[in-house]
């Protein structure tokens, strides 16, 4: 019973970093970061993400395009650029690594040592991806935040909400955190099972030591 549910927290772990890492990549790439209405032009919807801005009119449709310049960008965009790739790289690695380790992979069934190290070690790049994941999102949400808030600028001007990419963004960064750790706890809080060849080596054992010291007897 204890196998099986080491098995299962391994499966659910594994599901909810691959979920949190397609949703990560997801964030990085859509342009709903940050999003407004006009007030004059209530057909119209703008929004931002970290590579284009983009323009939502109801008879054109969908116009985007592309910052042209990375040092124009403002610095909150800039470091999210760089974690968000620095997220989806060390996900993707986590996925790489883990899962190797897991239990229902036969490969390597019998280096237990090493299968446990693979899965605390994708349990850690999946903690890190998920941090890398949060801090820019959070990031971004803050500044617009202070933006909203910001009385220097007249109530006239429109002013930057937040967009459908950020609540993605969190649950993807917690999903890889949960994932990390139910990786980590299946490595570290359970048993790892034999091999099946080990059940066997194990139960001839005690026969092949009794068949000698009768032999050895028989000779005396």
């Amino acid at each position: 019973m204890a196998l099986v549910f080491r098995a299962v927290v391994q499966l659910v772990g594994i599901s909810l970093s691959l979920l949190g890492w397609v949703l990560s990549c997801l964030t990085n790439y859509l342009p709903q970061w940050k999003n407004f209405n006009l007030d004059l032009n209530e057909m119209e919807n703008w929004t931002m993400g970290l590579w284009q801005a983009c323009v939502v009119q109801e008879e054109v449709g969908v116009q985007c395009k592309d910052f042209e310049s990375f040092l124009g960008l403002p610095a909150e965009l800039r470091i999210s650029r760089v974690l968000m790739f620095l997220s989806n790289g060390l996900g993707l690695l986590g996925l790489l690594v883990s899962g190797f380790g897991l239990d229902c992979l036969r490969i390597g069934e019998t280096q237990r040592d090493v299968k446990k190290r693979l899965l605390i070690l994708g349990g850690i790049l999946f903690w890190t991806a998920g941090v890398t994941a949060l801090v820019p999102v959070s990031w971004v949400a803050h500044v617009t935040v202070q933006e909203f808030w910001d009385e220097r600028i007249p109530e006239i001007v429109p002013r930057w909400e937040f967009g459908e990419a950020l609540f993605i963004g969190w649950f993807a960064g917690f999903s890889l955190l949960l994932g990390g750790c139910l990786l980590n706890w299946a490595a570290c809080g359970t048993q790892a099972p034999l091999a099946s060849g080990h059940y066997a080596v194990a139960e001839t054992q005690p026969h092949r030591l009794h068949l000698e010291m009768k032999t050895t007897h028989l000779k005396l």
